[in-house]
């Protein structure tokens, strides 16, 4: 028998469904589809309706370029600003690590239509892989407080996160589907972890330790929904990327710190309660900043 949220989740479905079906739905999907083949992808006119079409060397370069870059300069500031290394480690996953894949790919599609989806999603296969990647070598390093190599790469190469996304990418080069039985199994498992993670993550909130590191909590909040999003933004920008290619860049990193920055921090040693209070206060605070970045890109002609 479904819950509260189960039969608001039927409702709003069925709303959708009889949307779609009336006169007016048909004919906002058909100009929905028709800006669709309009836009401009960074000067070229590009259609997504096949993922092919859509696969940008450039884009994806970028892309973790970027992300590098802005790892790069925390790093930087954070080893010369914080002495404590439990917070080192957190404090720079905080900053470059965004919620892209929950909150970055649904952006992308409100603001370009469902057709768009493919960009994002091309970068689905590079940003959290590379998150990932960073998480392990940084909270590694930090854990101990000294280089030890071996340990860090072992760290790497047996987290579980890395392990699912290489087991992920295996299973999409299979000549064959999985069973249908299987890949539904599975993808309802992957609804769920996110709203258990938060649920978790609520009920571990401890309101006295975010007011006793409130100025590095608001740093921590700053550099994540504004300083980072400013240098991936810029960059892009610069390098020329327009319209659906710069959406996608964006919404790579206005979007909050990602909730699994939380369970990673827990795992490996690092500082799991700030992380927890930057993963609920920047959830919160990205529905002003990310209208923001939205409103500020397009008003400019951007996109």
């Amino acid at each position: 028998m479904p819950g509260p949220l189960g039969w608001s989740g039927i409702s709003s479905a069925l709303s959708r469904r009889r949307c779609r079906e009336s006169p007016e739905g048909k004919i906002a999907a058909g100009a929905r589809r028709r800006r669709s083949e309009q836009f401009q992808c960074g000067g070229r006119g590009r259609s997504t309706a096949d993922i092919s079409k859509v696969l940008d060397p450039r884009l994806i370069s970028y892309g973790a370029g970027g992300i590098l870059t802005v790892y790069l300069l925390a790093y930087f500031f954070v080893v010369r600003l914080v002495r404590d290394d439990r917070k080192r480690g957190a404090i720079i996953q905080i900053i470059y690590r965004s919620n892209f894949v929950i909150l970055g790919v649904p952006l992308v599609e409100n603001i370009y239509g469902p057709e768009a989806v493919n960009m994002p999603l091309m970068l689905v296969t590079i940003i959290p892989p590379l998150y990932n990647v960073l998480a392990v070598f940084t909270l590694e390093k930090f854990r101990g407080g000294r280089m030890d190599w071996r340990h860090i790469l072992r760290g790497v190469v047996t987290n579980p996160m890395i392990l699912g996304a290489l087991i992920g990418g295996l299973v999409k080069l299979l000549p064959f589907p999985l069973p249908e039985f299987l890949a539904k199994a599975l993808k309802e498992m992957a609804v769920g972890t996110t709203p258990l993670s938060l649920i978790v993550l609520g009920a571990s909130f401890n309101f006295e330790s975010a007011v006793g590191e409130l100025r590095l909590l608001l740093a921590c909040i700053f550099s994540r929904l504004v300083l980072a999003p400013a240098v991936f933004v810029a960059g892009a920008v610069l390098c020329g990327f327009r319209g659906l290619e710069l959406a996608t860049l964006m919404c790579v990193t206005i979007t909050p710190c990602a909730v699994a920055s939380y369970t990673m921090a827990q795992q490996m040693d690092s500082d799991g309660e700030l992380t927890g209070n930057c993963v609920v206060f920047t959830s919160a605070l990205s529905c002003v900043t990310m209208f923001l970045w939205i409103f500020c890109v397009k008003a400019l002609g951007l996109i």
